[in-house]
């Protein structure tokens, strides 16, 4: 039986997936080896980077032309700044893969005595010791290169660098640096030189940068059709859309829904069950609050000032993509949180309700309110009473609360949110848009009831100047938004952030029309 993947590189035998070097251009990879290139293969976590160099490694040893071997690096991590020990993990990983894809002793058999003759530049010596030792041509790519740490980096990157003009016969014929960003966008801090050094200095040799791209819509569809070939398993055809919109093809969430929904409990273990939009729906619910390991990761990322830099202002939909740094914005892109078609936006629906509930986790606990509260006799949610609950528990709390947060500039919205989150958990859902310079950020809570689906639009608008024309745009917003969403009901909330005004002036609730919608204005 086979499974859809959610750890670590791709076996075909037990996985489903899409043959890996059909994801990359491998007349183009083929043709910068044999040119003698030295190059950068990037992109997020999960994406499925280790299994294409696995696949390519096995490739280029089928032909004969080439001896190459995989290795990673990241054991290398602990040893953090101690070039030696760091020299010491690297060439002990080299040895077990050389064994491994090649039946190659020598790496074994000469790391020691390379290590203590001179650790400086042990990698250096065994690479032209290997490349000297057989005709053929030597591959060497190396994983995870960007977990390595300040000068342990700068050491190995220098060390490729100093063999680049020895190479075939002296030198690995090509080397391919894999890792989550472009080197170049490397910024390494040196302990013994106390400067900042940029992995394109370090590593001018780089002849190109290839990114290894999430899946298209077609081939999520090859991905989930396998598993219907095998089992008999059917997925619906509407649902192929909420995959796409929910992960826009990150291989990881792709996978994970597949998984939760056709493996972990639930009807989907029964191979005569359609596979649905709802029990997608279900399944993105279950991997947010199980807070599986990818999304921990990233929510982990969250916390560095260049992430924050960036996505706050996303939150918040204030500020000119021209005023971040190109370098910050690259770096967030790199990490798969961001994309930057057009406009600055959260990559993902999963990832634009994983980065707000993260940045509210202890917040969310920690507000004691209860759903029943805010539920009608005939189970509809009471977005009003909800609303006015928010607006006084705001004014009482907002100060303490919103200074616990990381991001505050976003505190006010993330408030509300987590205000909401610990209601909608028990019974509904709520979905985000949001993207840098969009002035607002919208909400939709989905409820389901007895006699249908309630779909209640909050349009949540920040006024530093003029509240007036924070209100004008949020009405036509708030209109525009329920009309995509096909929601009858819609909530304007305008958080007023001038500091001269008095809680008094800033908290009202009155009703107001724009064309043929009536629209709440909320005050606070």
């Amino acid at each position: 039986m086979k499974f859809f993947n959610t750890a670590g590189p791709i076996q075909s035998d037990i996985n489903y997936c899409l043959p890996p070097l059909e994801r990359l251009d491998k007349d183009e990879l083929l043709s910068l080896i044999a040119a003698r290139r030295y190059f950068v293969l990037h992109a997020p976590r999960q994406t499925g980077k280790t299994t294409c160099l696995l696949a390519l490694a096995d490739e280029l040893n089928r032909t004969g032309q080439y001896r190459a071997v995989y290795t990673n690096v990241e054991a290398a991590q602990a040893a953090r700044e101690n070039t030696a020990e760091a020299m010491r993990v690297i060439l002990s990983e080299l040895a077990i893969n050389a064994k491994f894809f090649l039946r190659d002793e020598l790496p074994d058999r000469r790391r020691l005595e390379i290590l203590e003759a001179d650790s400086t530049n042990a990698l250096s010596t065994l690479l032209t010791e290997w490349s000297q030792a057989d005709a053929l041509p030597l591959v060497v790519m190396i994983d995870e290169i960007d977990a390595l740490i300040g000068d342990t980096l700068i050491s190995v990157l220098r060390q490729l660098r100093s063999g680049y003009n020895r190479r075939p016969a002296q030198f690995p014929q090509s080397v391919i640096l894999c890792g989550v960003r472009d080197v170049r966008d490397y910024r390494i801090h040196s302990s013994q030189t106390k400067e900042i050094i940029t992995g394109g200095s370090a590593f001018n040799i780089k002849a190109e940068s290839l990114r290894l791209g999430n899946f298209t819509p077609d081939e999520i569809k090859r991905l989930y059709q396998q598993h219907t070939d095998e089992t008999g398993q059917v997925f619906e055809a509407d649902m192929f859309p909420l995959v796409w919109e929910l992960t826009g093809g990150q291989p990881w969430l792709v996978n994970a829904l597949a998984y939760e929904a056709c493996f972990r409990p639930g009807p989907g273990r029964n191979r005569t069950q359609l596979i649905t939009m709802e029990l997608i729906q279900q399944a993105k619910e279950e991997i947010i609050l199980r807070r599986d390991t990818h999304l921990d990761q990233l929510a982990d990322k969250l916390l560095e000032p260049r992430v924050r830099r960036v996505i706050e202002p996303v939150l918040t939909g204030a500020g000119d993509p021209k005023s971040l740094p190109p370098d910050d914005i690259s770096y967030v892109r790199d990490l798969g949180l961001v994309t930057t078609n057009g406009e600055i936006r959260i990559a993902n629906r999963i990832y634009q309700e994983v980065i707000p509930r993260e940045l509210i986790w202890g917040t969310q606990a920690t507000i004691a309110h209860q759903a029943t509260w805010y539920v009608t006799p005939d189970g509809q949610l009471d977005a009003q009473k909800l609303l006015t609950d928010f607006q006084q528990f705001f004014r009482e709390n907002s100060e303490h609360w919103i200074e616990r947060f990381d991001y505050k500039e976003a505190g006010p919205q993330l408030l509300l949110q987590a205000f909401l989150q610990r209601i909608i958990n028990s019974g509904g859902r709520i979905e985000r848009e949001y993207g840098l310079g969009r002035r607002r950020t919208d909400l939709l809570i989905i409820w389901p009831h007895a006699e249908g689906t309630q779909r209640v639009v909050l349009e949540l608008k920040v006024a530093r100047g003029k509240v007036e024309a924070a209100l004008k745009t949020g009405l036509a917003q708030t209109a525009e938004y329920m009309d995509r969403c096909g929601a009858r009901e819609g909530h304007l909330v305008i958080f007023d952030r001038r500091p001269n005004k008095t809680w008094e002036e800033k908290i009202y609730h009155r009703a107001e029309r724009y064309n043929e919608y009536s629209i709440d204005v909320w005050g606070m």
